[in-house]
């Protein structure tokens, strides 16, 4: 078994024995450096990300092969990848960014693991008379429609 094919493997166990965290990330260099990133269901912490590490580097001889290892969690500002990670940000506003390149930003109100619904409140002319009125959107959008989204934090 390969060097790259065995950290899969400790890692797809490790990620067994956790069933709360998912990969969202796994580099492998030609160095030998592991670059993991990790996302949870709720919340991901150190602690989660030290288990993790230690399951795979306990496993792997120094000797046999060099290698550098890094776990960490996907950051706030990190792109959102997979449907497990958007269910977990419900009610926060997000940023999408569609295939087609248009920009979306709203409430995300709904997420399963085909589509997302986003919503949000848009000034538009009135029916009849002069003026705007706000009004409530929503859009629905399919996973393969989108290019990239990140959560917009606000301070």
């Amino acid at each position: 078994m390969n060097f790259n094919q065995k950290v899969e493997d400790l890692l797809t166990e490790a990620l067994k024995e956790n069933p709360h965290i998912f990969l969202v990330d796994l580099k492998i260099g030609g160095d030998n450096s592991i670059k993991i990133i990790l996302d949870g269901d709720d919340e991901i912490n150190v602690k989660d990300c030290i288990n993790i590490s230690r399951a795979i580097e306990h496993e792997l001889d120094r000797d046999e092969e060099d290698f550098g290892l890094e776990v960490a969690s996907a950051g706030v500002g990190s792109p959102l990848k997979f449907p497990r990670q958007y269910l977990k940000n419900i009610n926060r506003e997000l940023e999408v960014m569609l295939l087609e390149g248009e920009i979306i930003k709203g409430k995300l109100v709904k997420a399963d693991e085909n589509e997302i619904e986003l919503e949000w409140k848009q000034r538009e002319p009135k029916p009849i008379g002069k003026g705007k009125v706000t009004v409530k959107k929503n859009k629905v959008i399919a996973f393969e429609q989108i290019n990239q989204t990140k959560v917009i934090v606000k301070f």
